[in-house]
């Protein structure tokens, strides 16, 4: 690739301008090259992509799906509900075999499907999504009723989505949780973890365990392995563009069990069926790649994926993790 009218390589650059401008060089000239190598067309800063919105300011960059959640709205008759405070009754249990099956289980579907893309933008209602998607098989009138729930809630805040801040560092941060048994009729249990470079959120999961954990130690050492084979990809991704981590990536766990089990070089007969994931998290422990961390039960931010939270203690998680409303009026 030719380099771009005015680059200058061996020019130093130290001004905030003059990155900026480099920046802006390389950018035009791999346009160039790609434009000479396919058919492309230059649209502009993005705005709108897939349902997708974002705004920009000096401060950073805001994604959510506003106009794609009025519409969901819109479609399924909930505009002009009255608004809820929480994404899930904290009170429901949903099972697959209490209530009646519904006659159509297609709008079902359909609406699970929708709010499913939603959560590219919206975790604060990932856990009820997750839930909710388990029964698209066979559903039932409550799962309707706590569709529904869900679109009630979802009408107090249709443009609430992520920001990712301009002056954010680059140190990474994950948080690792287990909900021990929480699926009622298998009793698997639920791994989730969030990851984040600076303050800005860059990977999130929520997933059912493939094996059954004995414990909820198991369950919550599953979660950080998991979490941890996440983490070694940005890790090494940030290492590749020589962006250094100052020390090992942070990893927060709040059961001191599955700590203790990934510092402790000696397993027990009732560890020695997770001895593959143990080594795994110890390795990258020992070779400085992770450093785990206990944080407290009402700071651990992955709480969102695992449980249904009333909105005193889910506003505050969701400041924390910066997620906005910036169509909110202040």
């Amino acid at each position: 690739m030719d380099l771009p009218l005015g680059y200058d390589p061996h020019k130093k650059v130290s001004s905030k301008g003059e990155k900026l401008d480099l920046i802006y060089l390389l950018l035009r000239g791999l346009k160039g090259f790609l434009h000479s190598q396919f058919k492309l067309k230059d649209l502009g800063a993005l705005k709108y992509f897939l349902g997708l919105e974002t705004a920009r300011s000096a401060r950073g960059l805001f994604l959510s799906q506003h106009n794609y959640t009025l519409q969901l709205l819109d479609d399924s008759g909930f505009l002009a509900c009255k608004p809820t405070s929480s994404p899930m009754d904290p009170k429901v249990k949903l099972t697959s075999l209490e209530g009646d099956l519904l006659h159509d289980a297609s709008s079902y579907r359909r609406l699970v499907g929708r709010l499913l893309y939603l959560t590219v933008s919206r975790l604060d209602i990932t856990f009820a999504v997750h839930k909710l998607s388990q029964f698209v098989s066979s559903p039932r009138q409550p799962h309707l009723d706590a569709a529904h729930h869900l679109l009630r809630y979802l009408k107090a805040s249709p443009g609430q989505g992520l920001f990712y801040s301009a002056a954010s560092d680059f140190q990474l941060r994950a948080f690792a949780n287990a909900d021990w048994g929480s699926y009622l009729d298998t009793r698997k249990s639920v791994t989730s973890f969030y990851i984040f470079i600076g303050d800005s959120m860059i990977s999130w999961k929520a997933k059912k365990q493939t094996t059954i954990s004995r414990s909820s130690a198991e369950a919550e050492y599953r979660a950080l392995a998991s979490t941890t084979s996440e983490l070694i990809w940005p890790y090494q991704f940030l290492n590749d563009f020589q962006i250094h981590q100052s020390g090992p990536a942070a990893l927060f766990c709040d059961n001191q069990a599955a700590i203790h089990i990934a510092t402790n070089p000696i397993f027990h007969e009732r560890t020695k069926h997770i001895e593959i994931d143990c080594h795994f998290v110890r390795d990258k422990v020992t070779d400085g790649s992770i450093k785990l961390l206990p944080v407290r039960t009402h700071h651990q931010l992955v709480d969102l994926f695992t449980k249904a939270l009333l909105a005193k203690s889910l506003l505050p998680l969701l400041s924390k993790m910066v997620i906005l409303d910036i169509h909110r009026p202040s």
